[in-house]
């Protein structure tokens, strides 16, 4: 099996330290930092998945994710998040899938962060080219999106969303509910109660796990069996995880 995640990246930096005593000029803590960890973010993520899932697959993704930066300072002993700092989160430019032979691929990801890498027109493109699209997005659904083949949204995103829902597009919808699991076309798929010490990038996770084994089975029910377990053992990890 072959995949292509399209979509924009970053790199995700956890600056992990410890914090002993307060700012003497304001009453901030004043953070230690004793190592640093960094991995590929966002559609990157959901590549670096598919790739520890076994699977063949390609990115289409910004030149400069490298210089786009998020980085979270952690303290090492409780896991609690001081702050989150951002870099150059404007600079993404627009994709050109101009020189994407479609057929050479099994599945296609839209692993979409609402940064200006994919417009609306651009995803409607991808789903008018492949049978089997899988859509994660930041973006108000709507008529643009009804031709990919499922669109994974979380439980907020789907608040957000809701009301520009029409029958087509909520029964391609897959709804993850963090610790209540997941639903589609009304069935809940229910995850096992587990201590989460991160959930950042279990969804990137939840959407490799989902895929893969839609390509094996070709069931969307057993697919979402799959990626709850996927993301259930990533968020017991620190940091940004694959499985």
């Amino acid at each position: 099996m072959t995949v292509l995640v399209i979509g924009e990246s970053c790199m995700d930096v956890f600056q992990y330290g410890d914090c002993k005593r307060l700012c003497p000029e304001a009453p901030v803590p004043v953070f230690n930092p004793t190592r640093k960890v960094e991995n590929g973010g966002m559609a990157f993520n959901v590549y670096r998945n598919l790739q520890s899932l076994g699977v063949n697959c390609d990115i289409c993704t910004n030149d400069n994710y490298l210089d786009i930066k998020k980085t979270r300072f952690i303290d090492e002993k409780t896991n609690h998040m001081f702050m989150r700092l951002d870099e150059n989160d404007l600079d993404f430019k627009r994709c050109d899938l101009s020189s994407i032979n479609f057929s050479s691929y099994d599945a296609i990801i839209i692993s979409d962060y609402n940064k200006g890498f994919l417009q609306e027109e651009d995803i409607n493109l991808i789903g008018q080219s492949h049978d089997l699209v899988f859509l994660d997005t930041k973006k108000i659904l709507g008529d643009w999106c009804k031709s990919v083949s499922y669109i994974k949204i979380n439980l907020d995103e789907y608040e957000r969303t809701k009301h520009m829902l029409d029958k087509d597009i909520y029964n391609k919808l897959i709804i993850t509910m963090g610790g209540s699991g997941a639903e589609h076309n009304k069935v809940v798929y229910p995850v096992d109660t587990v201590e989460i010490k991160d959930t950042s990038g279990a969804g990137d996770t939840f959407v490799a796990g989902c895929v893969t084994e839609f390509l094996r089975t070709k069931s969307i029910a057993k697919s979402i069996d799959f990626a709850n377990a996927c993301a259930t053992t990533v968020v017991q990890k620190k940091g940004v995880s694959v499985v």
